[in-house]
């Protein structure tokens, strides 16, 4: 019952969302937003520096993966450990009703920092959209926390959900629209590059051009403060903007590390050479990801 009646309000939370949100980015706190592989420790370093140092308490909530149990031994703990990574608690549940709960939430409300693994971004909005889990969340970032997430954990904190779909990562616009809206009128995809997800984006501007088209390649990250975000990482980072890149000449263009953007105007900096112009892309061949 709680799917089905979620289901039936979202179209109306997204609609509205869309047309009436001023802001983009949380005024406080910090995002860390990768588009998978997380072989590039350097980007859990910067999430570890920015939730206050390895004695921060962090809370990992996994429930995009397929399992019905994680606990305290679930193994994405480990790498954080190794990097210091001192108090790390896992938050888990399938239960929307257990999601709206005091205790379910405590550990959120002590955290410096929440992280989202993988999976499939459809089961973290089951779970938690319109919840205490989500309130709770929001809060964090409101009180200067940071949340990062990886892979689908990273799609779900756009306010449009790419790739929702259950039955199918390959449908871009999915049964599942709505995401968690740290960043407002924005849809994010993943693992761009290894996946020859480059065009995927460009339909979905076309049906909701006030949206910003934000394509994260693997081991590559944005790191949002305020309205503005740096590129960090190894691979690339694809903007596609209605009116900018995917009505005119070109669909997208890219941005690397070092690089800027700013999410109110929707101005990029390059880092090195600011006169030269941006690579927007009609077609291939596509840029080497190092």
């Amino acid at each position: 019952m709680w799917k089905n009646l979620f289901r039936a309000v979202t179209p109306l939370v997204l609609s509205h969302a869309l047309v009436t949100s001023p802001d983009v980015a949380p005024p406080n706190g910090a995002l860390v937003i990768v588009g998978g592989a997380m072989q590039d420790t350097s980007i859990m370093e910067r999430f570890i520096e920015l939730a206050g140092g390895p004695n921060a308490p962090i809370v990992i909530i996994p429930t995009a993966g397929a399992a019905d149990y994680y606990d305290g031994d679930y193994p994405g703990t480990r790498r954080w450990r190794e990097l210091g990574t001192r108090t790390i608690t896992v938050v888990h549940t399938r239960d929307r009703e257990e999601a709206d709960t005091d205790s379910f939430v405590e550990p959120i409300r002590r955290a410096r920092g929440v992280w989202f693994p993988g999976g499939r971004q459809w089961r973290l909005a089951d779970t938690y959209l319109g919840t205490r889990t989500e309130q709770e969340l929001h809060k964090l970032l409101a009180r200067g926390g940071v949340i990062g997430g990886s892979s689908a954990g990273a799609s779900i904190q756009g306010s449009y959900l790419v790739r929702g779909d259950t039955a199918t990562n390959a449908i871009v616009m999915g049964d599942h629209e709505e995401g968690f809206s740290f960043l407002k009128n924005v849809a994010i995809d993943q693992h761009l590059l290894a996946r020859n997800r480059h065009f995927d984006l460009i339909p979905l501007i076309e049906k909701h051009p006030n949206l910003l088209g934000i394509g994260l390649a693997e081991d590559t990250a944005i790191v949002v403060q305020g309205d503005q975000f740096e590129v960090i990482g190894k691979g690339v980072v694809a903007i596609y903007d209605y009116e900018k890149t995917v009505a005119g000449e070109g669909r997208f263009y890219f941005l690397r590390a070092g690089d800027s953007f700013d999410l109110r105007t929707r101005e990029a900096k390059r880092q090195a050479v600011s006169a030269q112009p941006f690579n927007v892309v009609t077609e291939g061949p596509w840029p080497d990801q190092n």
